[in-house]
């Protein structure tokens, strides 16, 4: 009797930790999404790139149709497939945000080894530009250094670029301030070891998952800020199928009950800045999740 009521009250318990199985299967889910996610965005880009000839054809005896089975998005007042447009601005916007984040992510880097790394007088210096860089709205600089750079491709990607680092640059600084300070960096210090290599051995592959999830997590800003300086006339050129152009054009039709040249697009852009920030997410709980990793 009292044993059985013994095993009836160990089977009754809760389990404290959760068996490997588990955490195996939540690693595997979590990658499971990140590649659905990938293969999501390198579809639309592939495809995009694919569809950028048929995007600018024009067939005026088709203009203003609504979706329909040949042409799922409709078509404008210029007869123009409304789908292929959508994913051409699409792998436009996609490839904008990599190279943009990319180097962002690049620039948050070089200034956070800086800052932490050479002294109070640089660590002064990176913080200041920082705070100067993130105390103007993201919306106007990106206005002016893309007008400045002559706007279409490269002023619109250098602009994103050099205004998106400021706080992954802020959590990196913060990360190798933790690492300098390792026992395993003191003695590589002692040893004789430079700046240079402390940087490429030590600092570098402690801070690398903390660089990736931050560079991930840029591209829908990138995006985004792309697009929207595009709507307002300061990005992209017009002649280009561009979904901050196709938005930008559609505002003038709305009123005539042609809703589809704004509503499709703009769903597409949230599609792909969800699929980013998905990947974002997961790419942190899969790197700083301990109940993953294990």
């Amino acid at each position: 009797m009292g044993r059985g009521t013994e095993d009836c009250r160990a089977n009754s318990m809760p389990l404290l930790h959760a068996p490997q199985a588990s955490r195996g299967g939540n690693r595997r889910r979590v990658l499971v999404g990140i590649v659905a996610a990938v293969v999501f965005l390198a579809a639309v880009f592939v495809a995009g790139r694919l569809l950028w000839d048929a995007a600018l054809a024009t067939n005026f005896g088709e203009k203003n149709l609504a979706p329909c089975a040949a042409h799922l998005f409709g078509t404008d007042w210029m007869g123009r497939d409304m789908l292929a447009r959508t994913l051409a601005g699409l792998s436009t916007s996609v490839f904008v945000g990599l190279l943009s984040a990319g180097c962002s992510a690049i620039i948050a880097l070089a200034l956070a080894v800086v800052a932490a790394l050479g002294g109070r007088a640089a660590d002064a210096a990176v913080s200041w530009l920082t705070d100067l860089m993130m105390g103007i709205p993201h919306i106007v600089l990106l206005i002016l250094v893309s007008y400045a750079l002559g706007r279409g491709f490269w002023g619109v990607t250098i602009a994103v670029a050099t205004t998106h680092w400021g706080s992954l640059a802020r959590v990196l600084r913060a990360e190798i301030l933790q690492v300098k300070d390792a026992p395993h960096v003191k003695l590589a210090q002692a040893a004789g070891a430079t700046r240079m290599q402390l940087v490429v051995r030590h600092i570098l592959p402690a801070v690398l998952p903390q660089l990736i999830v931050g560079a991930v997590l840029a591209f829908p800003h990138a995006i985004l800020h792309e697009a929207s300086i595009t709507f307002l006339g300061f990005g992209l050129s017009a002649d280009e199928p561009a979904i901050g152009v196709i938005l930008s054009e559609a505002m003038q039709y709305l009123s005539t009950g042609e809703w589809w040249l704004a509503v499709l697009p703009g769903a597409a852009l949230v599609a792909v800045v969800a699929a980013f920030d998905r990947i974002g997410s997961l790419l942190r709980s899969l790197l700083g999740s301990k109940s993953v990793q294990e």
